[in-house]
This record gives C-alpha cells, sequence and structure tokens, in this order.
C-alpha cells in the first residue's frame, strides 16, 4: 500500500499509509493522543475523527481537554440527550440542541406536557446506557427531499429543512444541518435514531460519560413569544471526572455567591414585584456602597481632565433616528409614547445627547480632546425570559464618557483609556484581565469600510503598544463602531464584559459634528464611547459576587458593629462610637436585648468588617474586643490602636486614598 504525507501543526511532516483516517493519524504518534482526539481540522474544515486523510492535507487533532473539543463533547451529549428522551417519551418532537459555553441543551415539544425533576433522572440513566452501548455515530449525506421524507413525524426539522431549502436559513439553521439548499448532513447512532447536524461529533457514544442534566426551563421556538412553548433540558459534560466535578463544585460557589440571594440576607436592595421585572430598588446599605462607587467614579473622572454633564431620560424620536438607533437598535429600545408634539423614546443610550452637547456651539481644536461625563441612566427593554438581577435589567446607569478628540490625538487617548480602566478595575479588587476586539458586523454598520479599517486599526494599534495580548471576536461591534472589550475574572474563576472603548467616526457624521483646526479650516472630530463599570448595577452585581457580600472595609456599608455585653456597657458603648464617628467610620451600636452570642452570629452573618464586643474590663480601660471578620478575637485593644489601625487599612486601599 502507498503512503501519503500530511502536515502536522508545528510544521512537521508524517507518512502514514493511503486510506489512513485522522484517528490512524493519531494512533501513529501515540498512543494517548488516540484516546483524547475527539475531531479534527483538515486544511481549515472542522471533521469528525474517522475522516480520511489526504496526500498534502493540513491536519490538526482536536482533544478533549482544548476548547473545541469540549464544544464537541457537548454537542455529541447533546444528541445522546435527544436519543434519550425519544425513546422515553414516544411521539416527542425534537427541535435543535447547541452545545454552549459550559454545557448544551436541547428544547423538545411533548405536546403540552413539562419535564419533571424525576424525567430528568430517568433521562440521564437513558444516556447512560447508550453511552455504555458505545454506539458510532455516523455522518451521511443527503438530499432535500430524502431529508424531508425522513423527518415527516419531526415537523420542526422539516421547518429547519425546509429554510434552508428556501434560502431563509440563519446561523443556527446551517449549524444545524450542514450541506447547502440541495442536501442536508445526517448523523446516526443507531437506525432508531438520527438527527441533522453538520458536526463534528465524538467517534462514538463510548467516548462519553462525564455529564449532568441540571434543569429545566420553558423556551419559545426560535424566541418568538407567539410561537410554541417548548421543554428546554440544560447539561454540562466535561472531559474527565475531575473537570465535571470541579465544575460542579463552582456552580455550587457561585450559588453561593448569587448577588440576588446576597442582595436580599444583606438588605442592600430588591426587586419589587410592582415595579414590573428588570427594575430594582436600592436599600441604604445597597445605596450607601453605591454612593462610594459613584463618589470614586466622579473623583476620578474630575482629576482625568473630564467635564460633567447631564441629559434627561426620554428623547423625540427624531435623535434617535439621527443617530440610526431607530434603524439598528429598535428592538432594544421601550415602545414609543405618543405626545402632543411628537413620538418621544426613553433613552437606550446617552451618546446621541452628548453630541448635542458638542453642537451646542461652536468648538476650537484648543479644546480638544473634549471628554464628556455622565452617571446616565438608560432604559432598554430586555425580555423577560433574559433577564437576572442585575446582570440583565431594564433601567440602569452607565459611568458613561464620550471623549471627542482630533485623528491626531487618536491613538493617545485610547492608550490613556486602556491605562484609566486597568486602574479602576484593579480598585476595587480585580487583577486579571482579558482584551478583546471586536470587529464590524457586515449586515449591520453604518459607514464606509475605510472609516471602519482606520477606528479598528487604531484600537488595535493602542493594544499592541501597550503590549497586551487580546482575541478578535469578528462581527461583534456596534453598528456605528468597533470596541475593545475589557473582561475580568472574579474570586471563582468567572469571567465578566465590564469595560469597553468604542471608536467611532459615524456619529460625529450623522450629527454633523465640527471643530475649526488651526488652519481655519472646518474638520470632523472622531468620538470615543467609553464606559469604566459598564453600568453601576451590574459592577455592584459583580463585587457582590467577587466578594460573597464581605465587601472590603473602605466599601462596606457598615464597617463596625458595637456591642455591649450587658445593658451597663450601653453609655460607653454609644461613646466609642461616638469616637469612631468622628473619625469618618460608619457603625452602629446593637443594645443587649438579646443575648451576646446571638448578636455576634447576626453580626457576621451581616459581613461586617468589625465587630466591637465592650464589657467591663473595656469601660474600665477603654479598650474594646475586636472580633475582625475571618480572624481570632483580640482582647484589651484600645480604641486609639483600633482607629489606628483601620484607618491605615482603609487609607492603604487604592479606591479610598
Amino acid at each position: 500500500m502507498s503512503e501519503i504525507t500530511v502536515l502536522l501543526p508545528d510544521g512537521s511532516e508524517r507518512s502514514v499509509p493511503e486510506g489512513s483516517s485522522v484517528l490512524d493519524l493519531a494512533a501513529g504518534i501515540s498512543r494517548n493522543l488516540a484516546k483524547a482526539a475527539v475531531s479534527a481540522v483538515i486544511d481549515d474544515v472542522e471533521t469528525d475523527v474517522t475522516s480520511e486523510v489526504t496526500d498534502g492535507a493540513r491536519v490538526r487533532i482536536v482533544t478533549a481537554d482544548s476548547d473545541e473539543g469540549r464544544h464537541v463533547l457537548r454537542h455529541s451529549t447533546a444528541h445522546v440527550m435527544a436519543q434519550a428522551v425519544t425513546r422515553l417519551f414516544p411521539g416527542a418532537k425534537y427541535t435543535i440542541g447547541p452545545a454552549i459555553e459550559n454545557g448544551f441543551y436541547y428544547d423538545f415539544d411533548l405536546g403540552g406536557r413539562a419535564f419533571n425533576e424525576d424525567d430528568l433522572a430517568r433521562v440521564e440513566a437513558e444516556m447512560r446506557s447508550i453511552i455504555k452501548a458505545d454506539q458510532p455515530f455516523t455522518r451521511s449525506v443527503i438530499s432535500i427531499d430524502d431529508a424531508l421524507s425522513l423527518f415527516e413525524s419531526q415537523p420542526y426539522k422539516c421547518e429547519i429543512i425546509r429554510r434552508v431549502r428556501d434560502g431563509g436559513a440563519d446561523g443556527s439553521d446551517s449549524a444545524e444541518v450542514g450541506g447547502d439548499a440541495n442536501s442536508v448532513s445526517l448523523y446516526r447512532n443507531t437506525p432508531e435514531f438520527v438527527d441533522l447536524c453538520l458536526g463534528p461529533h465524538v467517534p462514538s457514544t463510548g467516548r462519553l460519560g462525564h455529564f449532568k442534566l441540571q434543569k429545566v426551563s420553558s423556551a419559545y421556538w426560535r424566541g418568538d413569544e407567539k410561537g410554541p412553548v417548548l421543554q428546554r433540558i440544560y447539561g454540562t459534560a466535561w472531559e474527565s471526572k475531575s473537570a465535571l466535578e470541579e465544575h460542579l463544585h463552582s456552580l455550587e460557589e457561585a450559588e453561593k455567591r448569587d448577588h440576588r440571594r446576597l442582595a436580599v440576607e444583606l438588605d442592600l436592595l430588591s426587586f419589587p414585584g410592582e415595579l414590573g421585572g428588570g427594575l430594582a430598588v436600592w436599600h441604604p446599605k445597597g445605596a450607601t456602597v453605591r454612593k462610594l462607587m459613584e463618589d470614586y467614579s466622579r473623583s476620578r473622572h474630575q482629576d482625568g481632565g473630564y467635564q460633567f454633564v447631564f441629559t434627561p431620560h426620554l428623547s423625540n424620536a427624531t435623535l434617535f433616528q439621527t443617530s440610526g438607533h431607530l434603524d439598528f437598535y429598535a428592538d432594544g429600545m421601550y415602545p414609543p409614547m405618543e405626545m402632543d408634539n411628537g413620538t418621544y423614546y426613553p433613552k437606550p443610550m446617552n451618546c446621541p445627547m452628548h453630541c448635542l452637547i458638542f453642537r451646542g456651539r461652536q468648538r476650537s481644536y484648543r479644546e480638544l480632546p473634549l471628554r464628556l461625563f455622565e452617571l446616565g441612566t438608560v432604559y432598554r427593554y430586555e425580555r423577560a425570559g433574559t433577564l437576572h438581577g442585575l446582570m440583565r435589567i431594564r433601567g440602569f446607569t452607565q459611568d458613561d464618557s464620550h471623549i471627542y478628540c482630533t485623528r491626531e490625538q487618536l491613538q493617545g487617548e485610547i492608550i490613556s483609556l486602556l491605562d484609566f480602566i486597568v486602574s479602576v478595575l484593579r480598585a476595587f479588587g480585580f487583577d486579571d484581565f482579558s482584551f478583546h476586539l471586536s470587529t464590524k458586523d457586515p449586515q449591520k454598520y453604518v459607514g464606509s469600510d475605510e472609516i471602519w479599517d482606520e477606528a479598528t486599526a487604531a484600537l488595535q494599534a493602542a493594544l499592541v503598544t501597550h503590549g497586551l495580548e487580546y482575541s478578535v471576536k469578528e462581527g461583534d461591534a456596534a453598528f456605528y463602531g468597533p470596541k475593545i472589550d475589557i473582561h475580568v475574572r472574579d474570586a471563582i474563576g468567572r469571567t465578566w464584559q465590564l469595560s469597553t472603548i468604542q471608536c467611532d467616526f459615524n456619529l460625529p457624521e450623522r450629527f454633523d459634528l465640527e471643530y475649526v483646526s488651526n488652519d481655519g479650516s472646518r474638520r470632523r472630530p472622531i468620538m470615543l464611547h467609553r464606559a469604566l463599570f459598564g453600568s453601576v448595577e451590574r459592577f455592584f452585581g459583580v463585587l457582590v459576587e467577587h466578594y460573597a457580600g464581605a465587601f472590603p472595609t473602605w466599601l462596606a456599608p457598615l464597617q463596625v458593629r458595637i456591642l455591649p455585653v450587658a445593658e451597663t456597657h450601653e453609655t460607653y458603648a454609644e461613646q466609642v462610637r461616638a469616637r469612631l464617628e468622628t473619625q469618618g467610620f460608619r457603625v452602629d451600636v446593637i443594645e443587649a436585648s438579646d443575648p451576646l452570642g446571638k448578636r455576634i452570629r447576626t453580626a457576621k452573618l451581616e459581613k461586617i468588617p468589625y465587630v466591637l464586643v465592650v464589657g467591663d474590663d473595656d469601660v474600665a480601660s477603654g479598650t474594646v474586643g475586636v472580633n475582625a471578620r475571618g480572624t481570632d478575637v483580640e482582647r484589651g485593644v484600645t480604641v486609639d490602636d483600633f482607629v489606628v489601625r483601620v484607618t491605615r487599612e482603609i487609607e492603604s486601599d487604592p479606591v479610598a486614598s
């Protein structure tokens, strides 16, 4: 048998017998690689490891412990789940089942029946039976007509096939069926189960097994609230038992840190049903933390040369027609309000109004860069099913800045903004960042390709100048310009997108913004959109979860609680309180109406940084017993020493200082 040569990612060549599969190639390299291989990329095309390699092909083997490999594991596990459901629930209609971040889901129509917890256990057990059977995933391609005949009892699959045939398919449809307008791609596990899919999949079900079904929810077919209501099962799948256990542990930890639960337990804020979904009221403790955040933001912007502005909460529709939001963002806006002098919308963005401020009078190049700052509240219509505490909310406040500058100033401003953002995030306790450059959506943008290229290059150059590693998110930009998103990693390893910088040549054009240059000519400024917190509400929610509600002392709504042992010590407790308040500490006293142990436990549940206990010896000596959060109790600490200690702690914090 003749041999062929393939090229590996490291540039080396490998000879294999003609007709060899990717799995044969992997086995020739090492037994462990063959065991770990779940898919491959041949000449930039994703494929199964059972695919044949050809002479001169560039081959990259994808292993289960990579992000690509986990995607394949999860997608394959979703197929097994659909197979299990159709076995257990005859007549069930199955729709789509993609891999998602950390897991997968599949949507089913059970004819009005809903899954329950017992059903999940049954489905999971049936999946394990399918996995134990080590059924091969076998791909084939058939014609559209044959596919419609094959899936005649599955109306959702037939709808997808017809959309592809008729040219109305979206990205998810194309991923679901593969093929083209004349054919579709299928995967079979056994003669009893077949599904539309582009693939790739693991070679057989026996390569799976480290999974857990997690929950059931309702979902609308294609997200249309007027469409059929489906049952969605979510699960997670990993490459090993240890990886699965680590993920499940992180979910348990995340549940403990859930800001929605902690907000209630710590009396920070609430979401009264009378307000409607996605709207919060801030209680005094939460409002104290928010004020500290906003005060810090104002101080940093004032020191950074920003000018403060305020804008109204709604506007005539003509403003959003000019900005382009009604063309590109109407689905995210609240419905219009018809007034006697026109149509009005609650504002989804502050930027159009800042453009009006710039345009309010003639501007000179000497004023640039002009940096406008506003803690501006905006309103965006989020579907009820997407709302999630403060993380996805309908009314929120942005620490919003818009910078108008010349082309010559653009690079320096972006570099300065990167420094500014990182310093603010570090001040609040984050030190692990990632940077993501989002490029133009070819279907949703305004302006010429030339200005988009220039704006993208400016952002990219700033990242390179800073020596920052970054990823590119193709097509994820706003309609008016490319952006850099900054993600942070929290205390339990989750990432959150918080800050953003957007480079915009388009709104200055749409609003006809000009400045007079040093040669007397009129020129168009460039506009940078920028938020550090992103939104105050979401940033607060992330902070609650990052610290598990145990805010650092400078940020804690209550820094010190004083507990007199008995009623006879309450006068001294009030004296200590007065002393601490003169130092600017946030402090209260809880009188001795309940046993001391109960009051200490309550203070610990409230995650107060310092609990001071005062008794007979303290009254006599001018001391306190210090219960610092997370440390051992100290007795006989003088009030002066305590004041010095906590003052130093607060002043050492980058925000407080």
